[in-house]
Order: C-alpha cells, then sequence, then structure tokens
C-alpha cells in the first residue's frame, strides 16, 4: 500500500486498479467518500452565504426603490453567479 490518505494523488488513484489489492480499492473509495463530503459540506455553506447576501441586496434594493423588480433580482443573480 506504500501510501497514506493524505499523499493519495488523483494521478495514483486510477492508474493500474487491476493491480491493486481488494484492501486498497477499500481505502481509496473511502477517501474519494470523505471527500466528496467535505466538498459537498462546502457547497452547502457557498450556497447558505450567497443566500444571505442576496437576501441583504433584495432588502436594500426594497429599501431603495420600494419595490424590488424582476430585472433587479436577475442582475443579483448574474453579479453572484460570476463572483463564486
Amino acid at each position: 500500500m506504500g501510501k497514506t490518505e493524505d499523499e493519495l494523488k488523483w494521478s495514483d488513484i486510477l492508474v493500474d486498479l487491476d493491480k491493486k489489492s481488494d484492501d486498497e480499492l477499500k481505502k481509496i473509495l473511502d477517501t474519494l467518500y470523505l471527500e466528496e463530503e467535505k466538498f459537498s459540506r462546502q457547497r452547502r455553506i457557498l450556497h447558505g452565504e450567497i443566500d444571505i447576501i442576496r437576501a441583504e441586496i433584495v432588502e436594500r434594493l426594497k429599501k431603495n426603490k420600494g419595490v424590488v423588480l424582476e430585472k433587479d433580482i436577475a442582475r443579483l443573480t448574474e453579479i453572484l453567479a460570476k463572483g463564486f
């Protein structure tokens, strides 16, 4: 096996799968599941932050204009999409 989970690199994962033991494959799979979980959690956090910022901007638009126009929401979505 040789490498620790921290040393596992993308370039190593798919190379010579047929030569890896069952234990090695299970370890790689477990590592990938953990990575997926971390990225998924980070994605949920980012989506929450985007929602909070969007809500703040909508509130500011309401205060300034008294009403939020559909074009304002579309523009906000465009701005946020570019920023992330």
